[in-house]
């Protein structure tokens, strides 16, 4: 033996910049093992070198390892990952895998659709079967309701295909649905339609998204020797993401797992936030259970965030029952306190966010500025953004809304804003053609060319051509009396309109509101019973509460083009806005936290529909919000906000009072908080409607009284000429004084009457 031989082997590259639990996490490769990984506490890398440790030490092949990830992107990044930790492409079926086939590393639905390809027969199907995507699903369920008579409109096709993937989340075929669960849906037909749509998709040779998974617990479960071999080919099993798994990927994970259980589940249950998609954080937690004699590894060292961001992050989810627990720390410093800001309504709100913005983007004391590409604003509601986008407008901050259009590029208001545009200007032929036949009036293609044709041979606008034909025969009769109806509402809201001329914010604002509910757009999503459609109608009222801040229609469509033209504008670095879900995965060195009140987050429809569980969830949603940042974090709540258009007085979310205190600063805009600024009082009123009233002990981490209400008048009438400041209008000189009311010239607002018990001292 050689003196070589007994030297120590050295330490592989992908081992050394690992933690110790991480390390284990790595090494551990017998049995079920859960890796509970924190936000920002490398479990990427983990994944990754676990998959690369298999392979190094011979434990299996690459087709040998089953790898599943939640998205594609996930999967394409481990794919680079892991070809760069071994030198070589990680290749598809077929490529650089071994005996047996290629790499099996991929999503659940591209993993699924790869067994079902081979087993195809055993499913009803042929092996060249198509995937349908969702408008065809939603076409096919359409043409069975109609077969069996049932009325589109009172149940809509959407809805009744959103239940049949429902059901196949929980892996549930027509046969094992149970007794009632489809209630009166479909008119106590919407199981019958499940099974009928299964055996059409049979005869179309076709699948679904649900059926890949579905059809392979079906092959598992009826064809053990199908079974088997994938027992003998899989020899590790790694799993991303755990916490978002279904029922129906949890069946098929265990049933793929059940002979050798080597089976690597990485995940966090206080990032479980999908429930409303059929995800089950349930899973997670009963992982133990399910896997006798697993190991439980926990990721606790945050390379992400700043000790204060993690430590208020810690007091906020430790208030959740159902966690299996853990605590994040780093090595990283305790970095700045999170900072809590009190505002008195979303517009003041919105100032502040960009008021920060700017700051932080010039810099200070010799530091550098910030970019806008490492901040983000994360709201709980699509609506929200409306106002941080008028703001970032104004101030010319260049922005972008990650995972949905931008507030005014959403469907329904452009919709709502053609109708506003014709109603301002009836030659707007554009505008006309998006929403004449929206809702649907029975104007179809067929009208619309022959509005065209008339225009374009007079060369006059197209409301012009309709004007002529409703008193022509040119139309069918039922096509003539829907132009009609339409035309006249127009002209009766431009009427209407000449009337509001006079610069009456609220008239124009109602205008507005009754064109959507005389033209029938807002019954049309009221009706609409797809789970988008609440936000739909949330946003539309945002519109109508847009509207107010606009002295006149053209003055809001002259803004809306501004808009528009910004967000066509070039790419560069710009602050991203985006809700609280699509959050998830993202890190940035700032994070906005906006409208941290009851009634907005948590979300009430979540508490409504699932109780502690729904709340649980929310206050995981808030939870991922912190630990999205890395440097900053601001949390804020208002006062008063206007929700679907309705302005009411709030009290701070209950995740305020749960934020550890120690890390936490509270600050206010002037005149809603009594004393200091900053700091935390134990025993303290929270000033709010009588019916309301609450204490500080129930709402611990707010410090001081916070009014939703206006103050007492002052103790003396102010004076001419006194200088006072206005939450709403800023800062300005009293100019008349009588009876607790004041003729007050703001500086920037111009002269308005105000209550003085509104007002306070500048």
């Amino acid at each position: 033996m050689t003196a070589e031989s007994v030297l120590p082997l050295a330490t592989p590259a992908y081992l050394l910049n690992l933690n110790e639990p991480q390390r284990r996490a790595v090494e551990q490769l017998d049995g079920p093992l859960l890796v509970l990984a924190g936000a920002g506490t490398g479990k990427t890398r983990v994944l990754t070198s676990r998959l690369v440790h298999i392979l190094a030490t011979r434990r299996a092949w690459p087709s040998q390892i089953l790898a599943v990830t939640f998205t594609n992107k996930a999967a394409a990044q481990m794919k680079d990952r892991v070809g760069a930790m071994i030198g070589r492409e990680v290749g598809g079926e077929g490529q650089s895998g071994g005996p047996g086939g290629g790499w099996w590393l991929g999503t659940f639905h591209s993993l699924a659709a790869r067994i079902l390809r081979r087993h195809a027969e055993h499913a009803g199907l042929k092996t060249n079967f198509t995937i349908l995507d969702a408008d065809d699903q939603v076409r096919l369920v359409k043409q069975l309701l109609k077969a069996e008579h049932i009325d589109d409109k009172r149940w809509p096709a959407r809805i009744v295909t959103l239940m049949i993937e429902r059901w196949k989340d929980r892996g549930l075929t027509p046969d094992k649905v149970p007794a009632g669960e489809g209630g009166e849906a479909a008119n106590g037909k919407a199981v019958e339609i499940y099974a009928q749509y299964q055996e059409r998709l049979k005869t179309l040779n076709a699948a679904d998204f649900g059926d890949l998974l579905l059809h392979n617990l079906t092959i598992f479960q009826t064809r053990p020797d199908v079974l088997a071999e994938y027992h003998e080919r899989f020899k590790y099993i790694l799993v991303d993401e755990y916490q978002d798994t279904n029922v129906s990927q949890y069946l098929w994970l265990r049933l793929l797992a059940q002979a050798r259980k080597n089976l690597c589940c990485v995940g966090d249950d206080d990032q479980s936030i999908y429930g409303w998609r059929g995800a089950e954080v349930g899973n997670i937690l009963r992982f133990e259970k399910d896997f006798p004699g697993a190991q439980v590894i926990r990721l606790e060292e945050n390379y992400r965030s700043t000790g204060h961001i993690l430590g208020a992050a810690a007091g906020l989810i430790a208030h959740n029952r159902g966690r299996l627990g853990k605590t994040l720390w780093t090595s990283a410093g305790s970095g700045d306190k999170v900072q809590v800001r009190a505002v008195w309504d979303g517009e003041a709100e919105a100032r502040w966010v960009g008021e920060e913005i700017e700051t932080l983007q010039r810099g200070s004391s010799g530091q550098k500025g910030q970019a806008l590409g490492q901040m983000a604003v994360l709201v709980r509601a699509g609506f929200q953004t409306r106002e941080f986008e008028d703001r970032f407008i104004t101030l010319g901050l260049k922005y972008r809304v990650i995972g949905g259009p931008r507030f005014y590029e959403r469907e329904e208001i452009r919709d709502a804003v053609a109708y506003l545009r014709v109603t301002a200007q009836p030659d707007d032929d554009l505008a006309f053609e998006r929403i004449v036949n929206k809702p649907k009036r029975g104007l179809g293609d067929a009208t619309l060319q022959t509005l065209h044709r008339l225009a374009r041979a007079e060369n006059i606008s197209l409301v012009a051509a309709g004007r002529r034909l409703v008193e022509s025969d040119e139309l069918k009769p039922q096509a003539r009396s829907s132009l009609r109806r339409l035309l006249d509402d127009f002209a009766r809201w431009q009427m209407t309109l000449t009337g509001a001329a006079g610069g009456d914010e609220t008239h124009v604002a109602d205008l507005a509101k009754t064109i959507l509910d005389e033209s029938g757009y807002t019954a049309m999503w009221q009706a609409e019973r797809t789970p988008d459609a609440p936000g739909r109608l949330e946003n539309l009222k945002e519109l109508i509460g847009a509207l107010e801040e606009f002295g006149t229609l053209t003055a809001f469509l002259e803004h809306i083009s501004l808009v528009m033209e910004n967000a066509e504008g070039p790419p560069g670095d710009m602050i991203s806005l985006m809700t609280l879900h699509s959050a998830k995965g993202l890190e940035f060195d700032t994070v906005f936290l906006p409208g941290w009140e009851e009634g907005l987050l948590p979300h009430p429809r979540a508490v409504e529909e699932k109780g502690d569980a729904g709340l649980e969830e929310e206050r995981r949603l808030a939870h991922v919000g912190l630990t999205r940042a890395r440097r900053r974090a601001y949390v804020s709540f208002a006062a008063n906000r206007r929700i679907h258009n309705l302005w009411q007085s709030s009290i701070p979310s209950r995740f305020v009072s749960e934020l550890a205190s120690e890390h936490v600063e509270v600050h206010s805009d002037a005149g809603l908080w009594g004393g200091s600024t900053t700091g935390f009082a134990e025993d303290v009123d929270i000033f709010v409607p009588e019916h309301k009233r609450v204490r500080s002990t129930d709402i611990r981490g707010v410090a001081h009284p916070f009014t939703s209400t206006p103050r007492k008048g002052p103790e003396r009438p102010y004076d001419v000429g006194t200088r006072v400041f206005h939450q709403k209008f800023g800062y300005g000189r009293v100019v008349a004084a009588e009876a607790g009311k004041l003729d007050i010239e703001f500086d920037k607002a111009g002269r308005k009457k105000v209550m003085d018990s509104f007002v306070a001292p500048a």
